[in-house]
């Protein structure tokens, strides 16, 4: 291991590979008691999420649920809950995938926003945007996309008085992938540390369908380009990045890959600078 795949690393608090089985039971075990104190901690009893079809949300989303009803099995309240939420923009073109993970995580409300017309609007006020090329402003709008479902997030956490959570996990979070204040804000990220691998060990140790676990990754923010994956857009593969995380040897390109961005996107991993 280098001392910057170290540093990274502990930056992150990557957690180290499941030795066992044990250890991922462990691992689960240990996710879902953050859950449960977050919300216990904070006097608050509502969770909610965004359930996009992916693995991440899918393995998030199930925990929560999981969490709440250990909570209202240890406390006797049944104001204890989870909210799964389904943000397309207009005809999301891998429904079905959303609706298999709503059905493996079976929440206890499941609520819908389409969030089009809100980034439609937005998007027609804003002048600047009309200036961009195309290619541009199709970027800028999939973080507006990013920003208006944390939006609805956290309005339907509001009104119910409740926490957002967050999907974000080490090896999202080492390549700077994820929109700021957009899917990168939220109240609680309980796949913090994991690499990609791990979240879907867990998701399959759940029993999420195995389409899910093994679905090629994707942000889905851009038009010209619907389902792109990330690994196309970080210019490595997950098993370099999650390699490289813990430790392992990785190839000179892919190691210069994720040190390159990962000192490019620091400012998407710390507050907001003050004098």
């Amino acid at each position: 291991m280098s001392n910057r795949q170290a540093e990274i690393a502990a930056a992150l608090d990557v957690v180290p590979p499941f030795a066992d089985e044990a250890a991922l039971v462990a691992e689960v075990e240990r996710r879902k008691r953050f859950i449960k104190n977050c919300l216990q901690n904070s006097g608050l009893k509502v969770l909610v999420l965004g359930i996009s079809g992916g693995v991440d949300s899918t393995t998030a989303g199930r925990l929560a649920q999981l969490s709440v009803e250990e909570l209202r099995a240890e406390t006797g309240d049944s104001g204890y809950r989870f909210i799964a939420v389904r943000l397309p923009h207009d005809t999301q073109h891998d429904e079905h995938d959303a609706q298999d993970s709503l059905k493996f995580i079976r929440a206890d409300e499941n609520d819908t926003v389409n969030i089009a017309a809100s980034v439609r609007g937005l998007g027609e006020q804003v002048a600047h945007l009309q200036k961009l090329s195309e290619a541009r402003r199709d970027f800028v709008n999939g973080n507006i996309k990013a920003r208006i479902r944390m939006v609805a997030q956290f309005a339907i956490a509001n009104a119910n008085n409740g926490l957002v959570i967050g999907t974000d996990h080490a090896a999202e979070a080492v390549m700077g992938f994820f929109t700021k204040f957009g899917d990168g804000a939220c109240d609680l990220a309980p796949l913090s540390g994991l690499v990609k691998g791990q979240v879907r060990a867990i998701a399959q140790y759940l029993g999420a369908p195995q389409h899910l676990v093994m679905k090629t990754p994707t942000a889905d923010l851009e038009e010209l380009r619907p389902g792109k994956p990330d690994e196309e857009a970080h210019g490595v593969s997950y098993a370099e990045i999650d390699a490289f995380l813990h430790g392992q040897p990785v190839s000179e390109a892919a190691y210069a890959t994720i040190v390159r961005t990962y000192d490019n996107t620091r400012h998407k991993r710390e507050l907001p600078l003050v004098p």
